[in-house]
Parts: C-alpha cells; sequence; structure tokens
C-alpha cells in the first residue's frame, strides 16, 4: 500500500469517530436508516455466505489475524525499532479499516432507538411488582421443572445436540415472528465457538462475530442454559446491541417456544435475575420465595454455578472489566449491569400485554 494512501486511511480513524458520534447522537436516523435499512441486508448476506459452513470461519478469522500480526511483528522487529513512526503509522491503518468495518457492518446498532421505544413499554418498575414477577417466575420454573423431570428433586437436562438446540432456536424465532414481524430470523448463522474454553475463563457464554455475523455461543455451557443463550446471541445479530435488549428477546423467544425445555430455559435464566434483583430490594421477600423452589431448580443453579467456578480466572475481572468499557463507550452507559435490566422490561411488557387485554 502506497504511503500516501495509508496516510488518507490513518488521518480518516479520527475523522470517523467523530461522525459515529455524530449520527449516533440522532437514534431515529441510525434506527431508521441503518438498523432497518441496509443493516438487515448485510446480515442476511454474511449469514447466507456463512451460515452454512459447520464451524465458525469467524474464529478462524480471529486466529489468522492473530498469528499474521504476531509473525509481521517477529520478522520486521528490526524494522519496526528503527522506524517505529512508520510501525505506529501501519498500526492506525489496520485499526481506521477495522473501525470502518465494524460499525459498516454492525456497530452502529449501538447507536439505535432502544428495545423499550420499540414496544412502546418503560423501564422503571417498583419493589411490589418486582415481588409479582419473580413469584410468577419461580412458580413457571417449579411447573416446567416438574413437568420434565416428573418430580421436584432432579435438575433438569436437556436431551438436545447443541445442534438440534440451534435448530429450535430458530423455530422458535419463527412463532415469535408471527406475533412481531420485526424479528424475523433466516439463513440462520448459530454456532458453538472454537474458543468455548477460552470464552468460559473470561466469564463469557457467547458473542457476536460482527465482521461474520455469526452467533457464536459458548459450547461448554451446561445444556439447560443454551436455549437461552442461544436466543440471546440471535438477538445481536437482528441488529439489538444491548445485553438486556437481548436477554429480553432471548426470555420472550425461548418462553414462547412449543418445546418445554425452551421454557424452563427461559424461565430458569429469568429467575437469576429476579432474585439476584429481589435480593437487594428486599431480602424478606427473596428469603421467602427462595424456599418455595423446588430442589431440582437449585440443583440446575449449583450446576451453573460449580460450571462458572470451575473456570474461575484471576483475570476474569480484568476481562469484564474491559468489556464493560467497551459498552460503556459504545453509548451503553451502564455496562455490563444493562443485563440486569431485562427485568425492568418484562414486567413492563407484561403490564402492557394485560392493560390491552383488559382494554379488549
Amino acid at each position: 500500500m502506497r504511503q500516501k494512501i495509508k496516510t488518507i486511511i490513518a488521518i480518516a480513524l479520527p475523522i470517523q469517530i467523530v461522525l459515529v458520534k455524530w449520527i449516533g447522537s440522532y437514534p431515529s436516523f441510525v434506527e431508521d436508516y441503518y438498523s432497518n435499512g441496509i443493516y438487515p441486508y448485510i446480515s442476511r448476506f454474511l449469514r447466507l455466505i456463512f451460515g452454512w459452513l459447520p464451524f465458525s470461519i469467524g474464529d478462524l478469522f480471529y486466529t489468522a489475524l492473530v498469528f499474521l500480526a504476531i509473525r509481521h511483528i517477529y520478522i520486521h522487529w528490526k524494522q519496526i525499532k528503527n522506524k517505529p513512526l512508520s510501525f505506529l503509522k501501519d498500526t492506525i491503518v489496520v485499526l481506521s479499516i477495522t473501525f470502518f468495518i465494524f460499525h459498516l457492518f454492525w456497530g452502529m446498532n449501538y447507536h439505535r432507538q432502544p428495545i423499550s421505544w420499540k414496544l412502546g413499554i418503560e423501564r422503571d418498575y417498583t419493589v411490589e411488582e418486582l415481588v409479582e414477577l419473580t413469584q410468577f417466575i419461580a412458580d413457571k420454573t417449579n411447573q416446567y421443572q416438574l413437568e420434565l423431570t416428573g418430580d421436584t428433586i432432579s435438575p433438569v437436562h436437556i436431551p438436545y445436540t447443541k445442534k438440534e438446540i440451534f435448530a429450535k432456536t430458530e423455530e422458535a424465532y419463527k412463532k415469535f415472528e408471527k406475533q412481531y414481524p420485526d424479528f424475523g430470523y433466516e439463513h440462520r448463522s448459530l454456532k458453538s465457538s472454537i474458543y468455548s474454553i477460552p470464552l468460559t475463563f473470561m466469564g463469557y457464554g457467547g458473542y457476536l462475530n460482527p465482521f461474520t455475523n455469526e452467533a457464536q455461543v459458548n459450547g461448554v455451557t451446561p445444556k439447560f442454559r443454551l436455549p437461552t443463550v442461544s436466543g440471546h446471541e440471535v438477538g445481536h445479530q437482528l441488529g439489538y446491541s444491548a445485553e438486556g435488549a437481548t436477554n429480553f428477546i432471548g426470555f420472550l423467544v425461548t418462553s414462547q417456544s412449543t418445546d418445554p425445555y425452551f421454557k424452563y430455559s427461559a424461565y430458569n435464566h429469568a429467575l437469576g435475575y429476579c432474585l439476584t434483583d429481589l435480593y437487594h430490594k428486599d431480602e424478606e421477600k427473596y428469603n421467602e420465595i427462595v424456599t418455595k423452589i423446588h430442589f431440582g431448580v437449585k440443583q440446575n443453579f449449583n450446576e451453573l454455578s460449580d460450571f462458572w467456578n470451575k473456570y474461575e480466572t484471576p483475570l476474569e475481572p480484568l476481562f469484564k472489566s474491559v468489556f464493560n468499557t467497551f459498552l460503556k463507550v459504545n453509548n451503553q452507559k451502564d455496562g455490563i449491569k444493562s443485563y440486569n435490566s431485562v427485568v425492568g422490561l418484562i414486567i413492563n411488557h407484561r403490564n402492557k400485554q394485560s392493560d390491552q387485554i383488559q382494554n379488549l
């Protein structure tokens, strides 16, 4: 690449940053012309060309980039030492190109309207509403645990393979689309990451590759949790960046599935968020509800806790801190805490549905 072209691309980086911030200050524009404009075509195209592959091309792409970067530094180390400014310029060129592709292929979704605006619901809720939802979720979790195991003491074990879970996730989205046409999902690109173990050490259940639009699931996660994780990652594919929003989408899709294992996964996942929230707001009610949760449900919670504890590493807080900063930089002011906003979304969505039924 000629030096003049490199200079232009390098100078373009700060211009791009300012431009993204400026466009991002107009979420309605982003919603209309990017998230509901060009992005769906980009997403479907990438899923069409990469989704049929049985492995993650995105993971291999990252591997190749790291290998080539290390190789380049090793081979040209003397040149880099002698001309550090030239190396810095090359690095900025790579960052500029990456920044452009990231925001074109997916990243502008960080600046769209929130899902609460999309569905016409609020986020705020009272402690009384939280107690009511937690009791409801706990009852539904108990119901499906008993239905699937035949007793109250056995944990739920999903009998499907990961591929079957991914296929059933696509089926669940097709059912969900009938109620919410904007959430149509075709050309499935949902895969188990080849870096599932490293993801576990970092404390992540999955991620969306923004450059290939592959939804990557942590394949070593306990199976009873995979349906909601899969639904969550597909939510990112559909253009929703906020973690609370995709937790909410994952809950709605899996809880409205016809499969009882998916329903259990949805309510079990939501119960964890509700109990955590309730513990900090009304410990007495928290203890009251916990005593009524089936032992089998608690066994699944213990299974998940043991899984994460097994892979706990001193570096996990660092990874979480980096991701937290990344979210805040990309218009998610609550950072990792945004995962918990699913509780308010579920409460207000239920309230809206209740009001609609009463007005019929």
